[in-house]
């Protein structure tokens, strides 16, 4: 065969490495389209005049943009045949990426679970980016639900790895340069909340909403060069248990993200991942709100930032001024997505 129909479950081996196909070198129309798809304005990533102020030599992607580039190299390898991605553990993000630079992702198996109907199984994978010198960009691992060729194929090996619930955020610190912070203009910013201004337990509702269309879903998909079937061919999922495509869950990230911003306006560049759950799935045409509780706070050494430990949760179609959340052992049924990560912001 010269084409790739995807690997299912069955085809991987705990402890092997994939190299992943096609570097991706992301420029400043990636960045505007980006904007444009999600409208994030987090002032760091949006003037260079303000990044420059503050330390930066120019303005850095939008962190997520990172994480859905290099995500997106692993698709093909990992999730062209999931059912879905069901959540992400130990990220770290290890340095800014510029425009300009490309990246690559080189992914390990480091778990495999078969699911009881023997139909699926579970691939863990930790999954890191690099850019052109090799130097670590990103690193996280994730788990999805991948189908089987074969309902009666035999697993070799399977093993449940232990990762950690929360990253270290003194290993975290250094993925910044040193920045001026009496630079930081909170007005251009646009909040005049600092790092101490935030307190372990407060709630905070993003307020807006922006509904999915199915135009901007498939966009943004293929900008990531993601080519998992759930998102785009309809004609088959018509015999899915939905009936059609499902929204990318790094789609509803970026929306929560973006979101987020009201309220949270100066934590303008992500750390880690802690923990991340895609709840229950998206689709065209329901709308995305989002709130967030500051779980903690760290103070890790630096006198220009300090990191805020957030976890947001996404909803479709309902707002958030009641801060929808679990429900026992399971979620409110709004909820889509929960989200538990490190942040920076300037003391």
């Amino acid at each position: 065969m010269k084409t790739n129909p995807g690997r299912f479950f069955e085809d991987y081996r705990l402890g092997e490495t994939i190299r992943h196909a096609t570097p991706r070198t992301v420029t400043t129309g990636d960045v505007a389209l980006y904007t444009a798809l999600y409208g994030p304005r987090f002032a760091v990533q949006s003037s260079d005049a303000f990044a420059q102020a503050v330390g930066y030599p120019r303005s850095p992607l939008d962190d997520l943009l990172t994480f859905h580039v290099v995500f997106g190299k692993t698709v093909p390898d990992i999730s062209l045949n999931a059912v879905a991605n069901l959540g992400y553990a130990e990220g770290g993000f290890r340095r800014p990426v510029y425009p300009g630079e490309t990246l690559s992702t080189v992914s390990e198996v480091i778990g495999l679970k078969e699911s009881s109907n023997r139909q699926t199984g579970v691939v863990y994978v930790r999954s890191v980016g690099s850019d052109a010198a090799g130097q670590t960009v990103l690193s996280y691992c994730r788990w999805v639900l991948v189908r089987k060729r074969d309902p009666q194929a035999a697993i070799a090996e399977e093993h449940v790895p232990s990762l950690a619930k929360v990253v270290d955020p003194h290993d975290l610190a250094a993925s910044l340069p040193k920045l001026d912070v009496s630079a930081y203009d909170l007005d251009l910013a646009g909040s005049p909340h600092r790092f101490g201004d935030y307190r372990t337990g407060e709630r905070i509702d993003h307020v807006d909403g922006m509904t999915v269309e199915e135009a901007e879903h498939q966009i943004a998909t293929r900008l990531f060069q993601n080519t998992a079937k759930v998102h785009f061919d309809n004609h088959a999922a018509k015999d899915t248990r939905f009936g059609k495509r499902l929204i990318y869950g790094g789609h509803v990230i970026s929306l929560a993200r973006a979101l987020s911003f009201n309220g949270l306006a100066n934590a303008f560049a992500l750390a880690g991942i802690n923990a991340g759950r895609h709840v229950a799935p998206l689709f065209s045409g329901d709308t995305v709100y989002a709130w967030s509780e500051v779980l903690d706070t760290a103070d890790v050494g630096r006198g220009d930032v300090g990191l805020l430990r957030l976890r947001t949760v996404a909803t479709k179609n309902q707002p958030c001024g009641a801060y929808p959340d679990r429900q026992g052992d399971g979620y409110d049924p709004a909820v889509i997505l929960d989200l538990d990560y490190w942040a920076f912001m300037p003391k």
